[in-house]
């Protein structure tokens, strides 16, 4: 699998930027819990666990890391939680069970792009009746999601990216070329625009948010510092990190991300130094996000990791 390294920020274009291409300051301010932890991070360069593995600090919300300890730990990785995001409802999400009964006449495809999107969108299917309905995932881990609440994905992309998800979903013969895309506040456009390139009409409703963590307690906190590595899984956990840790110590670390997303919202925030992403955002792509961090970071991987 193909693996980007950046030390620089992105630019617009997501490659890398020019050398005096300036980083871009981090916004957050950091809460009175991270203020009080400030003599913390000066001690906090502790780097391997007492058994030599490096120490991996997963950030998804709460009940989200399951996938990513495992495969880690497998490999003898050292892992702490510390969730940092959280998930509120969208502006359109009452809509959804309405849309949904109506869409196997007026949407060819309903597209899912996430695991928390495919968790609302059961909900909101459920609601519905459970009518039957030809649904298109992102990716593997958002097909799981869909399969555990009872809908078979018809479509999977070659690779886990809106782009790629858009250019090439089917055409229905006969169908009305409608689309129905349930997302999130923050997702970018680039599934949507790159449906309407393809000659589809997409109807977009935002039915979640993904908001950050604005305070944690100081015991995680300081035991989150001490980790080698920062694993991401969206921008809103990388703002989070950044309000807490502060950049200085963000920059420090061995930064993987599990897609290009939140490597730009890396470098968005500032954090110009060892950040590592796949190609294509999963759990697979991910893990060897950290093994090369650790790697070019020279910390003593694990005998399974080697």
């Amino acid at each position: 699998m193909a693996m980007r390294t950046c030390n620089r920020p992105f630019s617009s274009a997501g490659m890398k930027a020019s050398a005096a291409a300036p980083c871009r300051a981090a916004r957050a301010a950091a809460p009175a819990a991270a203020r009080r932890a400030a003599a913390v991070r000066v001690s906090a360069a502790a780097s391997s666990s007492s058994n030599g593995s490096p120490r991996v600090l997963l950030t998804r919300e709460e009940g989200k890391n399951d996938k990513l300890r495992a495969a880690l730990t497998a490999k003898g990785y050292t892992c702490l939680e510390l969730p940092l995001i959280e998930h509120a409802d969208g502006p359109d999400r009452a809509l959804l069970p309405a849309l949904l009964r109506a869409a196997a006449e007026e949407y060819e495809w309903v597209t899912i792009t996430s695991p928390e999107a495919a968790s609302v969108f059961l909900e909101g299917w459920a609601a519905a009746g459970k009518p039957k309905l030809r649904v298109a995932a992102v990716g593997g881990g958002t097909g799981e999601a869909l399969k555990a609440g009872g809908v078979t994905p018809e479509y999977v992309p070659s690779k886990a990216l809106g782009k790629v998800m858009g250019s090439e979903l089917p055409r229905v013969p006969g169908g009305s070329r409608r689309v129905l895309y349930p997302a999130s506040v923050k997702a970018s456009t680039d599934l949507q625009d790159s449906l309407t390139e393809a000659g589809f009409e997409v109807h977009r409703i935002n039915t979640y948010n993904t908001t950050s963590v604005k305070s944690v307690p100081e015991a995680l906190l300081r035991d989150a510092l001490t980790a080698d590595v920062v694993t991401y899984g969206s921008p809103s956990a990388v703002k989070a990190w950044v309000g807490l840790a502060g950049l200085q110590h963000a920059n420090s670390k061995v930064n993987a991300c599990i897609g290009s997303t939140s490597a730009k919202a890396c470098a968005n925030a500032g954090i110009s130094q060892h950040v590592f992403f796949p190609d294509a955002p999963g759990i697979e792509g991910w893990v060897e996000a950290v093994e090369r961090g650790c790697r070019e970071a020279k910390l003593p991987l694990p005998a399974a990791a080697v």
